[in-house]
C-alpha cells in the first residue's frame, strides 16, 4: 500500500471514531476491530467451540464444493473469483483447490480492509498452489464494488463469505446488494453465506465465549484509538456486552463503561465523556432464514438460483444472479 493510501485509511478512521464517539448513543465500526493483532484474534475466535459459523461453512464446501464450482463455470470459459472480505482465506481454499483439479481457467482476487489479512492470504497461496493466479487487493466493499466493472471483461464470481452481509441492517444490506447487483453483467454470479435462525441460546454464546475472545475482539478497536489515535482508553475499565432478539435476528453487541469516566483521544483533539454504563454499540450480527434472503434479493434486483446447506440447517450459502 502506498503512503497516500494508508493515509486515506487513516483519515477515514479518524473521522468516523470522531463521528462515532460525539454522536447519542455511541458507536464504532466493528471493521475497524481489524488490524494485524485483531486477525489474530479473529484467527482465535473462528476456532472456538462456540463459534459455529466458520465449521458450518467450511462443512457445506467440503460436501458440496464439485457442485458449487460447476455452478461458477459451467462451460469452462474462464472467469474471475472475487472474495470480498478474504480474511485467511480458509475455507476458500477448499474451492480452489477444486478448481484446480477439476482444471477451471480462472483468476482468484482476494479482497480484504485489512492488508495484513491481503498480504498473508497472496504469500500463503503463492506457496501452497503457486499456479493458481491471485491478485490480491486492499479496501473497503463499497470502494471496491465501484471498481469491480473494471476489473476484467471475463465473467465475474463474486463471493461474500462468513455472512460479513449479517454486518448491515435490512435497509443498509439491500442498500450494499444493490450497488452489487449495479457492478455484475448479466451473466454474473452472487455466491453470498446467511448465518440462519437457530436458539437463541446458540446465537449469543457464538459471541460471547466464556473464554473472553469476542470481548478482546470488540475490544481491539479501543487499543487501536490508543495506539494510532493517541488514545487513553482504559480496556479493563469496559466490559462487552452481547444481545439477542429473535423476532428480528439481531445480535448485536456493545461495549459498556463500567464508570463514569472521560477520556483523551489526543489525535482528534476529542475528550470523550462517559457515564457509568454508557455503552458504545460495536457491532450487528444479522440472521436470515429462506423467506428473509429471497425478500433481500428481490428488493436489490437479484433472484435466489440455488442454496447450500450444512448438516444442522445453522448455515447457507446461496447463489444469486441479476434477475
Amino acid at each position: 500500500m502506498n503512503p497516500k493510501d494508508q493515509k486515506v485509511l487513516v483519515s477515514t478512521f479518524e473521522k468516523e471514531v470522531y463521528e462515532g464517539l460525539t454522536a447519542f448513543p455511541k458507536y464504532l465500526s466493528s471493521k475497524y476491530f481489524y488490524d494485524e493483532v485483531g486477525d489474530k484474534i479473529f484467527q482465535q475466535i473462528m476456532a472456538l467451540p462456540e463459534y459455529y459459523l466458520t465449521r458450518a461453512e467450511y462443512e457445506i464446501f467440503k460436501t458440496h464444493k464439485t457442485e458449487i464450482i460447476q455452478n461458477f463455470d459451467a462451460r469452462k470459459e474462464g472467469f474471475d473469483l472475487i472474495e470480498l472480505g478474504a480474511g485467511d482465506g480458509k475455507k476458500t481454499k477448499v474451492l480452489l483447490e477444486e478448481l484446480q483439479h477439476k482444471a477451471y481457467n480462472f483468476t482468484y482476487m482476494p479482497i480484504d480492509i485489512s492488508q495484513n489479512a491481503v498480504n498473508g492470504l497472496v504469500n500463503t497461496l503463492n506457496v501452497e498452489m503457486p499456479e493458481v493466479k491471485v491478485k490480491g487487493q486492499i479496501g473497503e466493499y463499497f470502494e471496491v464494488l465501484d471498481r469491480l466493472k473494471h476489473l476484467s471483461n471475463r465473467k465475474k464470481v463474486v463471493m461474500v463469505l462468513g455472512s460479513n452481509i449479517g454486518n448491515l441492517l435490512h435497509p443498509r444490506a439491500i442498500q450494499f446488494l444493490k450497488k452489487l447487483c449495479s457492478a455484475m453483467h448479466t451473466d454474473d454470479l452472487l455466491f453470498m453465506g446467511f448465518d440462519q435462525k437457530k436458539h437463541p441460546q446458540k446465537v449469543l454464546d457464538a459471541y460471547n465465549d466464556k473464554s473472553g475472545v469476542t470481548a478482546a475482539f470488540n475490544k481491539n478497536v479501543l487499543a487501536r484509538i490508543n495506539k494510532e489515535l493517541q488514545g487513553n482508553f482504559d480496556l479493563d475499565k469496559f466490559m462487552h456486552w452481547e444481545t439477542y432478539d429473535p423476532e428480528n435476528g439481531t445480535a448485536k453487541s456493545y461495549l459498556v463503561s463500567k464508570e463514569k469516566q472521560t477520556v483523551d483521544i489526543d489525535s482528534l483533539s476529542l475528550q470523550v465523556h462517559f457515564e457509568a454504563w454508557e455503552s458504545v454499540h460495536t457491532e450487528i450480527s444479522q440472521k436470515y432464514d429462506d423467506d428473509i434472503v429471497k425478500w433481500l434479493a428481490e428488493a436489490s434486483g437479484l433472484k435466489i438460483v440455488q442454496s447450500f446447506a450444512d448438516k444442522n440447517n445453522d448455515y447457507k450459502d446461496y447463489i444469486l444472479t441479476k434477475a
